[in-house]
């Protein structure tokens, strides 16, 4: 396929280049559809990582804003061609859209997977990429997902946008505080799974931390802690852990009442789950939360949701009254967010039969 077409898809994300890749988009579709007489389509789109219900999320709102000042860039570029005369003879037809909230979306495949099949749905088949574009947030992401992209029909390119100097020391000011959050972390971890305090141990975990911290600091956190947020998500998990323990501790007693039970009434069955939480840590906190609970466990999670086996009746209708999942959003997003419909009101989760397809 040539990679001269009209009809472009261009990744929307916060970046310092996205501006100039909109106007490349533009200039791009316009000039080809000179050429070959086509439409011309630009179609800013954004892959979300909140989940429907999510709406009022403040990561939504920042995406709907940047859309829109996607297509009032787009629209302005679109009034003088590069010589600074107007040029209506050739219209571009500007969209912008959200996708992918209905998923989980953790890989540069699954970022790559949404965007292929909208560019497919709606007839494009050139993909113009900012070259600082990061699907996953902050996290390094940009080249596994051009290679996804690669691998399918679509032409892909960064767009040829001058990156601005990056000057300074190894780790970025915006950088310090997931480093610290980070070294922290890798520290607390080290010492409690030693179990000693000695100097050996302080100096080395000491180390241990510091190159966690270099290495793996832009890909541990997605966002950067800030002293007004993580002060109440720790406190928040205060409440959390408890909460978890005593419904580990109420598990633990079904499940010992149906081992002991003389007939031994269990009802294994597999779920497809797909709950109101999304991103890497919550969705994680989750599915380990269901998996400690004994009678149920967490098989898989994919981009249709978790994949949920329960020993017994009892353990799915708990999973279907979505006690867990309030409690884990409450742990991330704040009391409001665990207002919530149960999972079985909002027809989220269903079982699997053997074939592993949702049965009604």
């Amino acid at each position: 396929m040539s990679d001269a077409s009209p009809r472009i898809l261009v990744p929307a994300g916060e970046s310092m280049t996205f501006r100039n890749t909109v106007a490349y988009a533009v200039r791009e579709a316009r000039s080809v559809a000179e050429e070959t007489g086509e439409q011309a389509t630009v179609h800013f789109v954004y892959p979300a990582r909140w989940q429907l219900i999510d709406q009022e999320e403040p990561s939504a709102a920042r995406a709907e804003e940047l859309l829109d000042r996607a297509r009032v860039w787009a629209e302005t570029d679109l009034d003088y061609d590069e010589d600074g005369r107007p040029d209506e003879d050739v219209p571009v037809l500007v969209e912008t859209a959200v996708v992918g909230q209905d998923r989980y979306l953790f890989s540069p495949g699954d970022f790559a997977d949404v965007l292929v099949e909208y560019a497919h749905e709606n007839g494009l088949d050139r993909v113009i990429v900012d070259p600082e574009y990061q699907p996953g947030g902050s996290a390094p992401m940009l080249q596994p997902f051009e290679t996804e992209l690669a691998r399918t029909d679509l032409a892909v390119e960064e767009a040829p946008v001058e990156r601005r100097t990056r000057r300074g020391r190894l780790l970025a000011r915006a950088s310090l505080s997931k480093a610290a959050a980070t070294f922290g972390a890798a520290y607390v971890f080290y010492l409690l799974v030693g179990g000693t305090f000695a100097s050996f141990d302080l100096l080395t975990g000491a180390l241990t931390a510091a190159l966690a911290a270099l290495f793996f600091s832009r890909v541990a956190l997605v966002e950067s802690p800030t002293l007004r947020k993580t002060p109440v998500r720790l406190a928040r998990a205060c409440l959390y852990v408890p909460y978890l323990l005593w419904e580990i501790a109420k598990a633990n007693l079904s499940v010992a009442y149906l081992i002991l039970h003389p007939s031994l009434p269990i009802d294994p069955g597999m779920s497809r789950f797909r709950a109101a939480v999304s991103g890497d840590l919550p969705v994680t906190t989750l599915a380990n939360s269901i998996t400690l609970t004994p009678g149920t466990l967490t098989v898989d999670v994919g981009r249709d949701g978790l994949l949920v086996h329960s020993l017994d009746a009892g353990s799915r209708d708990d999973l279907a009254e979505g006690a867990l999942e309030r409690a884990v959003r409450f742990l991330f997003y704040g009391r409001g967010a665990a207002r919530i419909p149960t999972p079985t009101e909002r027809g989220s989760i269903a079982d699997e039969d053997e074939r592993g397809e949702s049965s009604d």
